[in-house]
């Protein structure tokens, strides 16, 4: 029998569960090297704690680990029902927040190593929620901003024919993943559509694998972004994610690749402050400014994202696998 311990929470509706013991042993590389020894060696940790019987499609796993670049607060990789995921914008705040909770942090601002490079996360002072225990117990903090990687927009006004919809035309970005983001899709982004939605962004996925249309180096474009307007904030997203479920939260490497398109376009000034609503309401706030650094592409606009969100704490558990449950594995994809 294994236990694993593990803090689940949520940012704009969006579960993390954040592994912090009973994870195997991945060395101590660079987080990079290790993800790839977790898929290769231990691929059942992100089964058995995301999938069912026990997780769900919509959660994302992030296992806590030391990190190699000493000047890093943690380490961390980031997972979901199907795979690996380089970067997770809404995970890293729920990371800082379930960190907070634990005791590990107090307000500032930590770098956090990721698989695809280091982010800066800065927990910010200000109201906080009493974790259990009585008298003696301690607040965490819960607002939480995240400098991303460097973003880009890779190709703009990419057209590609979709079954049962016609030709669509998108951007490809890259914001810590690979996006292929929307503007002029007819359709009604409100949570009541969300099954045409989930079809729709669907069939655009489809199409792009079937047209090898890819990010850099062949490297897949496994999220969807439709956007619209939104009577609270700048716009509205609906972001179908790798594993076919949608985004709760406005999507945070989402958000970014979103504002790399829009600072390529020059329809969002320098530390303007951008307002992304999710499908469900939640809202990050967002802002860039220029990556002075070359990158792999040229010619490109590279920004670095800011975003910001709140995560809560909803859970503080130890997951059991049981030797005899044949699926204590997860039910895997």
């Amino acid at each position: 029998m294994r236990t694993i311990r593990v803090i689940d929470s949520h940012t704009g509706g969006e579960p993390t569960r954040l592994v912090i013991d009973g994870g195997p042993d991945l060395g101590t590389g660079p987080m990079a090297d290790r993800l790839a020894i977790l898929r290769e060696q231990h691929d059942w940790l992100r089964s058995a704690v995301v999938n069912e019987p026990r997780g769900s499609d919509v959660i994302v796993g992030a296992l806590l680990g030391q990190p190699s670049d000493p000047s890093c607060i943690a380490g961390v990789i980031f997972f979901n029902n199907v795979g690996y995921l380089g970067m997770c914008g809404h995970g890293t705040i729920g990371l800082m927040a379930s960190l907070s909770y634990l005791g590990h942090v107090a307000a500032g601002t930590y770098r956090v190593e990721t698989p695809v490079g280091i982010v800066e996360a800065t927990l910010q002072a200000g109201a906080t929620a009493a974790t259990p225990g009585g008298a003696a117990a301690r607040p965490y903090l819960s607002r939480v901003s995240v400098r991303n990687v460097p973003s880009y927009r890779y190709r703009a006004n990419v057209a590609v024919q979709v079954d049962g919809i016609g030709r669509v035309t998108g951007d490809v970005a890259y914001g810590g993943n690979w996006f292929f983001l929307i503007n002029d899709h007819g359709q009604t982004l409100k949570p009541t559509n969300i099954q045409t939605l989930t079809r729709y962004t669907g069939r655009v996925k489809d199409a792009l694998e079937r047209e090898d249309i890819t990010g850099v180096d062949g490297a897949e474009i496994d999220h969807i972004e439709l956007f619209g307007p939104s009577q609270v904030a700048d716009s509205r997203s609906f972001v179908l994610c790798p594993g076919s479920a949608y985004d709760r939260s406005p999507c945070g490497t989402g958000t970014s690749a979103k504002l790399a398109c829009l600072a390529s376009d020059d329809k969002l000034k320098l530390d303007q402050v951008w307002r992304q609503e999710s499908i469900i309401g939640s809202v990050f706030e967002a802002s860039y400014e220029i990556d002075p650094t070359p990158g792999a592409v040229p010619d490109v606009v590279r920004v670095i994202p800011t975003i910001t969100g709140e995560a809560y704490v909803t859970a503080d558990a130890t997951l059991v696998l049981d030797d005899r449950d044949p699926f204590r594995t997860g039910i895997r994809h």
